[in-house]
């Protein structure tokens, strides 16, 4: 990626947590490129094939400034790591909607703290905490120390999540977690650590069932299918069983059809 940021969409979007999607849309621009190479990436053509525009730091500024016009409840930047110098250069002067930190979590401490007090809502993976599935699938064996430092730094700026009197978030970190097709260990490891890590109430979980044999899954058989429901169930159990806060996927996320368009919208 070259300095400047690559936009390949800039749109409302209705599809992310709900007190993040609200009754308005989260106001997403998806950058193009990404730290790592997940294997199965929804969005490989912008993550990994580069596919987008680049804007200026005052272009991106006003694309911020139209999506609030268009009644976006936040700003949600999405695999933004790369463009963080630029991004704070065009988060100078404070936005009237929360900025949401949209992120697969492989993410340097230092760039974290160089974006606090602009970026109230962080939105991380917790992908693996396996170094040898996090090689396998996303090129990146040091991800699982990389994310839970990252995750301790998102926590420690937001505090607590805070909601409005709306119901909409208005600081805070939820982590995410993709179930992947034989990964129910790993997904249960992962909720044992958030758990055991942080306290009740402190962060939000999400557990995402949406996975689809995209990218280069077809390269890895034990991927390349989608959850057998009884994975997705018993995911979600566990969940409920350690009484994590917070959001799992309606079984019919789990379609192509949620991939964005990538076709430069707002951009």
């Amino acid at each position: 990626m070259p300095a400047l940021p690559v936009v390949a969409r800039a749109a409302l979007h209705f599809w992310e947590e709900p007190p993040i999607s609200g009754t308005r849309g989260s106001g997403t621009v998806f950058f193009s490129g990404c730290p790592l190479r997940c294997v199965f990436c929804q969005n490989s053509v912008i993550s990994q094939e580069g596919f987008g525009k680049p804007v200026t730091v005052e272009r991106l500024r006003e694309i911020f400034e139209e999506l609030i016009a268009q009644g976006a409840h936040n700003i949600n930047l999405v695999t933004p790591t790369h463009f963080a110098h630029a991004i704070v250069q065009a988060l100078e002067k404070p936005i009237p909607v929360p900025v949401v930190w949209n992120t697969g979590g492989y993410e340097r401490v230092e760039t974290l703290r160089a974006l606090e007090g602009k970026v109230q809502i962080y939105l991380p993976d917790l992908k693996y905490l396996d170094p040898a599935r996090a090689e396998r699938y996303s090129a990146a064996p040091d991800y699982p120390e990389t994310a839970v430092a990252a995750l301790r730094e998102m926590v420690r700026q937001t505090g607590p999540c805070e909601l409005d009197g709306d119901g909409l978030l208005r600081r805070g970190t939820v982590i995410r977690h993709l179930l992947l097709p034989g990964g129910l260990n790993e997904a249960k490891a992962v909720m044992d650590f958030v758990a055991e890590t942080f306290a009740p109430g402190e962060i939000y979980f999400s557990l995402m069932s949406q996975y689809v044999p995209l990218g280069r899954a077809g390269e890895f058989a034990e991927i390349n299918r989608k959850l057998r429901p009884s994975e997705r169930r018993s995911a979600e159990a566990y969940m409920a069983a350690l009484g994590l806060e917070g959001f799992v996927q309606d079984p019919d996320s789990a379609s192509g059809s949620y991939v964005p368009n990538f076709d430069l919208t707002g951009v």
